[in-house]
This record gives structure tokens, sequence and C-alpha cells, in this order.
């Protein structure tokens, strides 16, 4: 009887601890610059410190509704001062498995192409290799100087100084690897989803980058100092889209990381992607899709898997006319083909019952159209 008590109890102990693994929640911190005194870049009619606030909330939210294994962490919330160091220890104390510093780009005064320069850039941690990128950290970094006695705090790192990059040359940053996709995934979707120039990914050395100790990329996400930018950043229409656009690579990511770590099939949600419907025109809408001849069909999407799967998969059960697209990184899994949206809307009701976080999609020749 001994020996079967311990055994139990070690069986007990182990899927305890198993069920403890499986339910650590994914953190996301969600960093947005500036705040309090320290307004960052400032445009015409606004500043970065609301536009990066009003776009990080809006990430948040998303997030919060539509992905309930998440637990989603502000460095603030609200309007006040959080110095580098309090938002690298903040992420860090979350145990933070993704960092997202949100930012609101400008170029010096002096800058002939000041009004007239756009783009969306998203960094990771490295050494800059362009003088632009450096100028880029410095600003961000110098946001240090607003605290009392900022050397030692920040170990006698001068934010102006070009000498003290070095340090960010000879540190290893074990997750570079997570945070150059991530980026990717935001580029992307920051020229399909938010319709802003690509101006790519790039490395830089950013402090609240590098004392994070996980993936971590900062966001760009437009030029303030030009006004046509401005007004896009500053809109609630333009926030909503940004917040979309991180939100889509985020989702995307996280598909990824499930996977990897459980070899789970996510089903990829549907209320971040913009339709024609909300996709109205904008002057400054310089990446959005134009598609052109052939017929529209309609489909629902069921899921979304980084491996194909097989035909006779136990996800197809009861379904008909399965067919896949692959976009993204990943292959999308659909079934029907109809004429119209009605008959969609109606088959999805059926459909729903099985997969229930399944929605219409738009195609045309064979390609999803957005």
């Amino acid at each position: 009887m001994g020996r079967l008590f311990q055994i139990l109890f070690i069986f007990v102990a182990l899927t305890c601890q198993y069920t403890g693994a499986e339910a650590k929640d994914f953190v996301l911190v969600i960093d947005a610059g500036h705040g309090g005194h320290d307004y960052g870049a400032v445009g015409d009619k606004t500043n970065e410190k609301s536009i990066n606030l009003g776009v990080a909330l809006k990430f948040g939210k998303l997030v919060k509704q539509h992905h309930k294994d998440v637990k989603v962490v502000y460095t603030r919330d609200g309007d006040y001062f959080k110095t580098l160091q309090q938002r690298a220890e903040i992420a860090n104390k979350a145990s933070g498995d993704l960092f997202v510093s949100i930012h609101t780009n400008s170029v010096d005064k002096r800058n002939k192409n000041r009004r007239r320069i756009k783009g969306t850039a998203t960094y990771t941690l490295g050494l800059h290799r362009s003088a632009e990128n450096l100028d880029v950290a410095k600003r961000e970094n110098a946001v240090m100087m607003l605290e009392d006695d900022f050397t030692a705090t920040y170990q006698g790192f001068d934010p102006n100084s070009t000498e003290s990059y070095i340090i960010f040359e000879l540190s290893q940053n074990k997750h570079m690897d997570q945070s150059i996709d991530f980026a990717s995934k935001v580029q992307s979707e920051m020229v399909s989803t938010a319709g802003r120039q690509d101006n790519g990914v790039r490395q830089a050395g950013f402090w609240v980058l590098a004392k994070t100790g996980m993936p971590a990329v900062l966001v760009e996400l437009d030029f303030i100092c030009n006004p046509v930018s401005e007004q896009f950043l500053g809109s609630e229409k333009g926030q909503t889209k940004f917040a979309k656009a991180i939100y889509n690579a985020f989702t995307s990511y996280k598909t990824a990381y499930d996977h990897s770590s459980g070899g789970k099939v996510r089903v990829e949600d549907d209320t971040p992607i913009l339709t024609d419907d909300d996709s109205d025109e904008d002057d400054d809408m310089q990446g959005d899709m134009i598609d052109n001849g052939g017929e529209l069909r309609y489909r629902i999407q069921i899921l979304a898997s980084d491996v194909k799967l097989k035909s006779g998969s136990s996800q197809f059960k009861g379904l008909k006319n399965v067919d896949n697209y692959y976009d993204g990184g990943l292959y999308k899994y659909t079934v029907g083909d109809y004429n119209s949206m009605d008959e969609a809307l109606i088959e999805l009701k059926k459909v729903r019952l099985k997969h229930r976080e399944a929605f219409v999609i738009t195609m045309r020749d064979g390609k999803r159209v957005k």
C-alpha cells in the first residue's frame, strides 16, 4: 500500500507540474514610447506620446479580445512618464515572451526633405549600419537625459556620443532571430494593412531593446513631420489600422510560436484583417492593394497552419470542397466556393458548428483579395 501511495503521489505531482506549464500565458509587453512631460516628436497638430499610446491601447485591446491565452502588460497605459530603465524592468519582471515598443518618427528641422519624408521602419537591436539609423537611436535614447543623474543609472552611457554605441556591437542577443522574424511580419502588415511605405527592417542601438531579456522590436510608425502622414497618425482610423497591422503580425508570430511549443494548429482570427468594407480610400494610403479583372468568389476560411495538413486530417471531417492557399508563411484552409457573400454567410453558420472562428474571405483567380 505504501508503494502504491508513493507512485500515486508522484503521478499527481507530475500531472500538476505539466498542467501548470500548459496553463502559462504568453506574455506580450506593449511599450508606448514617451509620455507625461516627455512629448517625443512634435508635429503641427499633435505629438508622439499621444499617437504611441493610442496605437498601443488599440493593439492591446485586439489581443485581449482574440487571444485568450495571452497576458498583455503595458509599460504605461496613460499619459505619464516611465524611464527607459523602468520600461525594461517592467518587461523583465513580467517574464515577457515578446516586447513591442511603439514610436513615431521625425527628422531634424534643418532637413530639406522634412515635409515629404514618409514610411514605416521596424528596428531590432544591433549596431547601426547607417547615419540615419544612428540618428533614430540617438533621438529615442535621449529620453534618458530627462532623468536626474542619468549617467549613474545608465552606467555612463551617453546617448549623443557615437562611441557609446560600441556596446551594442559587443552584445550578443540570443533572441535576434525571433526579433527579426517578428519585425519582418510587422513591416509586411504595415504595407498591406496600414498602407504605409516600407522603409524596411533595420538595426540600431536602442537601450530599451538591449535591456529586455526577450524577443524585442521597436516600431517607428511614420513621420510626424510630414503633414499628410501626421494627419493619418493622429486620426482614429489611422491608429486603428496601425493597431490592426501590428496585431496581424503578432497573430502570425504567435501561430508559429504555438506550433513550435506544442504542435497545435491555431485557428486564424478574422477580426483584424481589413475587408473591402473598411478599407475606404485615403490620400495617403500608399500600400493598398488594387485588384482588377477576374470573377470574385467567396470561401469560408477555417484555419491556418505552418505545416501542410494531410487531406484525411480530422480537422476536415464532415466538410466538403476543402482547399488551401499559401499566404504569409502559412497554409490557409477553406471550404466552399460561392458566387455571393449571402450564400457564403448562410453556409458559415453551419461551418461554425465545427470551426467556431471560421470567416468568409474573397478570392479572385485563386488569390485572396484584401
